[in-house]
């Protein structure tokens, strides 16, 4: 099952316009606030050369690249801890996702409407991060409320308790919960809660046309936020962005020519967000089919046979592996083999990124 990324902000700052180009699912994106109220849901299919340069390898019949699942989720008012807006309603579907990428509307246009007064990309986010703070806020209080009532001198609870202390305490000077310092073992103990500021996220700088080169300073002031935390910032066009989503591969060359870009921010994005949730790729290719699969960094072997199936991970006996840049370089399975960079490992190896694997197993 795909990892989800949420797509949030304020209302009216291009989330729908950039999600219908990432997915090419068709949302509603119109000049006016709470235009989504239900979640919109697709898949996206990630931009990866290896599976190509597999593909010119192994002749296969079909390919299935990896794939990320992206939520389009109605956009959130100063307020919405308190029901504000769709507040609660949109704070649940965000605490369904794994990852956030937070949407800042870094152009300025009258004719766009905005939910703010103001036009203050920094104070947007701070809108957002703040709501999420609260009410995660809240639902510590209520924990640590109910872990009173528990106590009773029960020394596991008192350990928690202590954790959610000081977790509340983070909380409460403003700050998110994924930058506070907890242990794995706190994280774990906290992670019960789903704490909505303790995912892992990223900043989408939707900018006009003419700002894809020339970062704007909102552009630089969202950055200098961001550094601060260390968060990436990701500069793009989500009008550009819609519109090459609906070329084939020669216009949108052309097109991205002209605009004098590189590439489609939206692989930036994918990437981005699957870097962000900690995933790597393995493959398993062969004259049927040359398939990319997700899995977590860690993963062990069988871990990453049960993908395939449950029966692969359960009667795991060892795994054929060989690296991407081998066969890459090399040009063949055979000849991988011959210069001796095919090996068998066993239940303990730990997966790579760019692992090619066949997978021995008792029935």
């Amino acid at each position: 099952m795909s990892l989800e990324v949420g797509i949030v902000g304020l209302p009216n700052v291009g989330k729908s316009t950039l999600f219908s180009a990432i997915t090419k699912v068709k949302a509603d994106a119109e000049n006016y606030p709470f235009c989504t109220i239900e979640p919109n849901y697709g898949i996206v299919r990630l931009n990866d050369p290896r599976v190509t340069r597999l593909a010119e390898i192994m002749k296969p019949e079909r390919l299935v690249p990896a794939t990320l699942k992206v939520v389009d989720i109605a956009g959130l008012v100063k307020g919405a801890s308190k029901g504000e807006g769709l507040g609660n309603k949109f704070l649940s579907n965000i605490r369904e996702v794994d990852a956030i990428a937070h949407v800042v509307r870094c152009f300025e246009d009258k004719s766009v409407a905005h939910v703010e007064k103001n036009y203050d990309p920094v104070g947007d986010v701070i809108v957002v991060n703040t709501e999420l703070i609260l009410s995660d806020l809240e639902q510590v209080e209520r924990k640590i409320e109910r872990l009173h009532k528990q106590i009773k001198g029960d020394r596991d609870l008192e350990e928690e308790l202590s954790v959610f202390e000081k977790i509340k305490n983070h909380l409460g000077e403003g700050y998110p919960a994924i930058t506070a310092d907890l242990g794995s073992d706190e994280k774990l103990i906290v992670s019960e809660l789903n704490l909505l500021s303790m995912k892992p996220y990223i900043y989408i700088a939707n900018v006009s046309e003419n700002q894809l080169n020339d970062a704007s300073d909102s552009e630089k002031q969202l950055r200098k936020f961001a550094s601060q935390d260390g968060v990436e910032v990701i500069p793009i066009c989500a009008k550009v962005e819609f519109e090459l989503s609906e070329m084939d591969n020669e216009e949108s060359d052309f097109f991205m020519e002209e605009l004098g870009i590189d590439g489609s921010g939206i692989d930036q994005l994918t990437n981005s967000g699957y870097r962000m949730l900690e995933q790597i790729t393995y493959f398993t290719a062969g004259k049927n089919e040359v398939r990319a699969w997700e899995i977590r960094k860690g993963t062990t072997a069988p871990e990453a046979a049960g993908k395939i199936h449950t029966d692969f991970e359960k009667g795991f006996i060892r795994a054929e592996v060989f690296h991407f840049d081998d066969i890459d370089r090399l040009g063949s399975e055979s000849s991988v083999k011959e210069a001796g960079r095919w090996r068998l490992e066993g239940k303990d190896y730990v997966v790579n990124d760019g692992d090619i694997m066949h997978f021995r197993f008792n029935n």
